[in-house]
């Protein structure tokens, strides 16, 4: 699986996250008449935007994949896995926690509204690690793969030679 479409399928599965914690949270607060819940969720919702927009920066988007990047093994073949596989391999936690507090939420509003917030940030923070990652496989002319592996180890790539691009150089 390509590690560009690993990010954008993180973004997009932390955002329905945040998109599903957040409803459950107004839900369960609106059927209990919770006016403190909705104060510090919209607090801390306007808290994760900020925070998130400002670790999101693209400034910001090599420092967050420099490391893995630099870690990458050479390959000339890519891994025998499916891409399917390796999402589900290492996006799981996504869904458990968005089970486990969506569950808790519809008992407990305050639990799905903490969720949505941390998915919210997390969306936010890595929204440009794409656009970071493919400008660099472009300038080098390779691409990155993700290696099967635990999502409770950190993520492994394999660099494989790619497609150099035939822009002139100013």
């Amino acid at each position: 699986m390509p590690y560009t479409d690993l990010l954008r399928l993180t973004v997009f599965l932390t955002g329905a996250e945040a998109t599903a914690l957040g409803a459950i949270a107004a839900i369960a607060a609106g059927r209990d008449d919770d006016a403190t819940t909705v104060l510090v969720a919209a607090a801390w919702w306007t808290i994760a935007l900020i925070v998130g927009l400002r670790l999101g920066r693209p400034s910001r988007a090599a420092d967050g994949v420099r490391d893995v990047l630099a870690q990458a093994r050479t390959a000339t073949s890519l891994p025998d896995e499916t891409p399917a596989r390796i999402a589900l391999g290492r996006l799981w936690p996504i869904g458990v926690t968005a089970i486990v507090a969506g569950a808790l939420g519809f008992l407990f509003p305050g639990v799905a509204a903490i969720g949505a917030g941390y998915a919210l940030l997390v969306a936010l923070a890595m929204r440009t690690r794409e656009a970071a990652v493919l400008g660099i496989e472009q300038r080098d002319g390779v691409k990155f793969y993700v290696i099967p592996n635990s999502a409770l180890r950190p993520i492994e790539l394999m660099r494989t030679p790619g497609l150099r691009s035939d822009r002139l150089r100013a």
